[in-house]
């Protein structure tokens, strides 16, 4: 087996892929220092599992991936594959080539793989170091390592050794198994710990089976007569229904008859309202019409009255005749002589307004004179200045003016393009402008109509939310009050139960199979609650008796106990009923009443209570009690806290337990408590059902509005985004718009600019291309046309201003005289009208005299008519109120008849009312006694009466004997259940406190320790196999160390006089004794010195005595291969020849790898591997050595 390629890429300085062929025999990697070759030894060590960074030379391990130069980038990741030829099989895996690949990532993750199968480190590891290759790497010697191995601890010379023993592989065994022992031994401590405590569990849980087992028996015995005595009730409850149903129908079907008579009286007062309704507007219309009449007839007598009255007063002379002659005898107020002098101030005003007409179209004619002249005169001047700038055109030269001309055009067509981009783009944006606009009026009004719904959404939100708040708080309330009801209830009943408790306890009962039993005595009393220790210490020990029958039965009872020592039992005698009662004392002195006055006795207990009590009085403090004693000797005082005082004798004070009338009537209060409590909590919980889907409905309600206002604001948001949108693009085109106007403007006016300087440019043109001659004449002729058109302007402009003037005298003229001529006219206009206002004042006076007199006579006549009408209407209204009298009278007979019907009926409701709450509560009945059938039982009702029903027969629960048939079965009888049932519960009582899952708890208890019981065995075996795997490893070690020894210290004896001739070197075990602890020392003695210790040598002593010790090691357990990173660096020529010498014998065993600088090495190699740097890349060049034969 030998090294057959190593490929780097990526690891330190090597960047690119670069691969190694090596050989068996000497391979020497030669190059100058810093070139990369100790990189080479670093990627062999990396590559086969090394784990160490200082041991690369580096700080982290990530130090190893190439970092970069300055012409190529770091990269991401390290990769190196060895390749080893296992042709003789070697390495324990079936290839004749295994190639070993490690990768490492810059982000920390690493890669093994073997012939390209993903691995494991501890798999590269395991597979080389049977080949005495392991994480000691004593096959590398790297630089430093020599002196590392001369100054390592005796243990670690001993590891070098058993790394090439392939002993490191049995050593990681034994440390795993004694991992798997630490683990072991916790597991079974604790499986010992568990398995304990569970013995101790079984026993206290295997009683309590015992017990669960025998309460089974009773529970089942207790839940059948529980359910047949349910059965029982539940049946009794469902006839009494079908009773009550039956009664129900027959007052249900008198209801539906007094229902339907009460409708037919009904529909008959009703047709009588109607016909009544139907008469009303009649009666009132009659009624209306007289007083309509009665009044049009009053109107017409006053009308009478008025009218005679005007007539006499218009009758009489007016006072605008008079006025009338007075203004007319004015002849200066005349209208005609007013209107004549009005038509001469109007001619005259007319000959003035022609001749300001004709003095305005001269002044006309004289400007547009005017502006001809100046028109000629400007164009003369233009002429001229064209003559002028043609004769300097001339002589500038034709060619430049076509070019001004020719770039004029081209200036004026550019600014037309501008000028119609502008309005095009003006267009443009006014239509941007109208579009938005409409848009966004057209939101707006969306916006203002969404703002009203808005308002109603967020009113009924408010609403909503109130209403949810409502509701939720009456939930909170109700829940609160559930809690303390429930709160209540639950202390009540503790307190019902801790009472129970002690009155059982106190209660020292007869045996069960006595006859004439009736009870404790507490049960058969009622005693006032203030009382009560008073009447308990009255009664002593009978306090807590039980009552019986007969004096035969209470002496049966005494006997039976004595005979069960059952412990003292105490019993009192129900008395005869014939029997009479001691009276009660009377003459009681104040503060003091008679103990048989505050109890009272129930059936036929009383007589007895009173003789009991037939002595005793009851005070409030010990004082009353000893005054009430003194007076009467033979009476025993009782206090209200239970202080007894007798003639002679008294006992109470404190520290005593509470009495059992005490805890009875406590008991009694508790349990009162205990129903009122839980009436309140049933009635709360019944509210909270409604309370709970109005809470729910409010809840929808609030989500519904919610989501409506939130979907209502998107909505609202997304149209006020488009508002700010379209009021964002109408103030762009509105911006738009008002750039263009100035833009407009400069561009209409360098158009104007363009043009006209072309004109004058193309005029120029043409001048300019006349005869010289020519221009001569035409300058001559345009200076005298601008002289003439020059004196003919000033000419028009004198004109002008002389007509100007003499308009403006004729229209003040014509101002003066029209003022004259239009209040002449007014003035006339006045006095006709008044003239005219008298004339049809006196004609309306006459107009009206007559139709005073016309309204006389039709007024009487009309008087006449509305008389005979309004007697008329006074009969019709009669008639129509004697009407309504008889159809009133009816109606009240029939509306008394109604309220007859409507008694009886009412009666009847009462009573079908009744009837149904009557119903209702047999029907609650019989739900509750269905309900404790599926809550106590869990057994339907139905399938309860099908097998517990009062027919059907009851089996007998006797055992039976084998061969023996069983009883038969037996009727129902109601009162043997019940004894039955107390049996069953007097029995569960006596067995106490039940654990219901004790059964199943020990069985999975025992299960549970019979399981632990075993792994507790399974471990302890397991155990002892590790114990007998490390004994095995340690004597399979000790025998492959002792040997692999005692070969490299023979080797080391022989080598190390070949490297010193004449000295002499062994190694020595620190403690034969102990061969798998032993550390290893070295004793070196070259030839000519005394010392032995390594300390005291030279550097080349130091460095010869490290190779004598590998080249031992080598030679006891041979490696495939070594390398060795300038171990002969510190050599002189004589020991480099003698290591020569040692290299050319390890190569016949070993493949050797050198790194080094000496010529003689390279000699001796068979072949050469250069390795260069250049640009911080490393690179490598080969040569192989041919030998001579010789």
């Amino acid at each position: 087996m030998y090294l057959k390629t190593l490929t780097m890429r990526g690891f330190k300085s090597f960047a690119s892929a670069t691969t190694l062929h090596l050989e068996p025999g000497i391979t020497a990697v030669v190059g100058p220092n810093g070139s990369g070759k100790s990189n080479v030894v670093d990627a062999l060590s990396w590559v086969m599992g090394e784990q160490g960074a200082k041991s690369l030379r580096g700080g982290t391990m990530q130090d190893v991936i190439f970092a970069g130069t300055s012409g190529r980038p770091p990269l991401g990741r390290a990769e190196v594959s060895l390749t080893i030829d296992n042709t003789d099989g070697v390495l324990p895996i079936e290839y004749t080539e295994v190639t070993i690949s490690r990768t490492l990532f810059r982000s920390g993750g690493s890669e093994y793989a073997i012939n390209g199968e993903s691995c494991r480190l501890l798999d590269i590891q395991e597979l080389l170091s049977d080949t005495g290759m392991g994480k000691e790497m004593h096959v590398i010697v790297g630089q430093g390592r020599l002196d590392s191995v001369l100054q390592a601890t005796p243990e670690d010379r001993r590891g070098f050794i058993e790394e090439a023993a392939g002993v490191l592989k049995h050593r990681r065994r034994k440390e795993k198994a004694l991992r798997k022992l630490e683990a072991t031994a916790a597991n079974l401590a604790r499986l010992q710990d568990l398995t304990g405590e569970i013995r101790r569990q079984l026993g206290p849980l295997a009683r309590q089976a015992d017990v669960a087992r025998r309460a089974q028996v009773v529970q089942a015995d207790l839940r059948d007569a529980r359910a047949r005595l349910l059965a029982d009730d539940l049946a009794q409850l469902r006839a009494a229904a079908e009773a009550a149903s039956t009664d129900t129908a027959q007052i249900t079907a008198q209801l539906t008859k007094a229902e339907a008579e009460q409708d037919a009286a009904r529909r008959t007062l009703a047709s009588l309202e109607q016909a009544a309704a139907g008469a009303a507007p009649r009666i009132g219309a009659a009624t209306d019409t007289w007083y309509r009449l009665s009044s049009a007839r009053e109107r017409l007598r006053a009308l009478v009255d008025v009218a005679a009255e005007r007539a006499r007063l218009l009758g009489g002379p007016g006072e605008d005749a008079a006025a009338s002659a007075d203004r007319s005898d004015d002849d200066g107020r005349d209208p005609e002589s007013l209107m004549a002098r009005a038509k001469q101030a109007r001619e005259a005003e007319a000959e003035l307004a022609g001749e300001r007409d004709e003095a305005k179209a001269t002044l006309t004619e004289a400007e547009e004179a005017r502006g001809e002249a100046e028109t000629t005169e400007r164009s003369a001047e233009h002429a001229l200045a064209a003559v002028h700038r043609a004769v300097a055109d001339r002589r500038e030269g034709l060619a430049r003016l076509t070019g001004q001309v020719a770039e004029r055009r081209s200036r004026l067509e550019g600014a037309q393009r501008e000028l119609d981009r502008i309005h095009q783009a003006e267009e443009d944006a006014r239509a941007r402008i109208e579009k938005a606009q409409l848009e966004f009026e057209s939101l707006e009004r969306e916006v203002a109509g969404a703002e009203d719904g808005e308002e109603d959404l967020d009113s009924v939100f408010e609403t909503a939310s109130d209403a949810l708040d409502a509701a939720e708080e009456k939930v909170a309330e109700l829940e609160q009050t559930l809690r303390q009801a429930e709160s209540e209830r639950d202390a009540a009943t503790s307190r019902a139960d801790a009472l129970a408790l002690g009155l059982s306890a106190s209660e020292a009962a007869p045996g069960e199979d006595v006859e004439g039993i009736l009870g404790p005595l507490p049960d058969h009393l009622d005693v006032e609650a203030d009382w009560a220790d008073a009447v308990a210490a009255a009664l002593g020990p009978l306090a807590a008796a039980f009552v019986v029958q007969s004096l035969d039965a209470g002496v049966t009872a005494i006997r039976g106990a004595r005979e069960a020592e059952s412990g003292k039992v105490r019993l009192v005698v129900a008395a005869d009923p014939g029997a009479d009662a001691p009276a009660v004392p009377a003459d009681l002195p104040d503060g003091v009443v008679a103990a048989a006055g505050v109890v009272t006795a129930k059936g036929e207990l009383g007589p007895t209570l009173a003789r009991l009590l037939e002595r005793v009085v009851l005070t409030d403090d010990l004082a009353a009690a000893r005054a009430a004693v003194a007076a009467r000797p033979e009476w025993t005082a009782v206090t209200r806290l239970g202080d007894v005082v007798g003639a002679g004798y008294v006992f109470g004070g404190g520290g005593e337990e509470s009495s059992v009338l005490t805890l009875h009537a406590a008991h009694e209060e508790a349990l009162a408590a205990v129903a009122e409590a839980t009436a309140r909590a049933e009635a709360t919980r019944f509210a909270l059902g409604p309370a709970g889907e109005a809470v729910e409905a409010a809840r929808a309600e609030a989500k519904s509005a919610l989501d409506a206002l939130h979907a209502s604001d998107a909505e609202m948001s997304a149209v006020t985004e488009r508002l700010g949108r379209l009021r964002q693009t109408i103030r762009d085109a509105g911006t738009e718009v008002e750039r263009s106007g100035p833009a407009r403007e400069q561009a209409e006016a360098a158009l104007a600019e363009h043009r006209t300087a072309l004109t004058d440019l193309t005029e120029r043109l043409e001048l300019a291309g006349r005869e010289p001659e020519e221009a001569e004449a035409d300058l001559e002729r345009a200076t005298l046309e601008r002289d003439e058109a020059a004196g003919k302007a000033r000419a028009a402009r004198a004109h002008e201003t002389d007509m100007r003037l003499a308009l403006r005298t004729v229209e003040e003229r014509v101002g003066a005289l029209a003022g004259r001529a239009a209040s002449l006219e007014s003035a006339a206009r006045a006095e006709r009208a008044a003239r005219q206002a008298a004339a049809e004042r006196a004609e309306k006076r006459r107009r009206q005299a007559a139709v005073a007199d016309e309204v006389v006579q039709r007024a009487t006549e009309g008087v006449a008519v509305a008389d005979r009408a309004v007697e008329k209407a006074a009969e019709v209204r009669a008639a129509a109120e004697a009407e309504r009298a008889d159809r009133e009278q009816v109606t009240a007979r029939v509306r008394g008849e109604i309220a007859e019907l409507d008694a009886n009926l009412l009666r009847l409701r009462d009573a079908a009312h009744r009837e149904d709450l009557a119903r209702a509560e047999q029907a609650l009945r019989v739900e509750q006694a269905e309900q404790r059938s599926i809550e106590e039982l869990g057994i339907d009702p139905e399938v309860l009466l099908e097998e517990f029903g009062p027919l059907v027969l009851i089996p007998s629960t006797e055992p039976v004997a084998d061969g023996e048939e069983p009883p038969e079965p037996t009727p129902f009888v109601r009162v043997e259940q019940e004894k039955r049932l107390a049996k069953a519960e007097k029995d569960l009582a006596r067995l106490g406190k039940v654990n219901p899952l004790a059964l199943e708890e020990h069985a999975a208890l025992e299960e549970r320790h019979k399981f632990l019981t075993e792994q507790l065995a399974d471990l302890t075996r397991s155990r002892e196999d590790l114990l007998q795997i490390v004994r095995d490893i340690d004597v399979r070690v000790e025998e492959v160390f002792t040997s692999a020894f005692h070969d490299t210290a023979e080797q080391f004896e022989k080598v190390f006089p070949r490297l010193f001739p004449g000295g002499e070197g062994k190694l020595v075990l620190t403690d034969p004794s102990d061969m798998l602890a032993t550390g290893i020392e070295i004793e070196a003695r070259p030839a000519g010195k005394k010392v032995k210790r390594l300390s005291l040598l030279s550097g080349g002593e130091r460095s010869l005595t490290a190779v004598a010790l590998l080249v031992a090691i080598f030679t006891a357990r041979p490696s495939p291969f070594y390398v060795m990173d300038e171990v002969e660096a510190a050599l002189d020529d004589v020991n480099l020849g003698r290591l020569i010498e040692i290299f050319a014998e390890l190569q016949l065993s070993s493949q050797l790898i050198v790194i080094t600088h000496q010529k003689r090495t390279m000699e001796v190699a068979d072949a050469l591997y250069g390795v260069t740097m250049r640009g911080g890349l490393s690179t490598v060049i080969s040569q192989r050595l041919e030998r001579d034969s010789a």
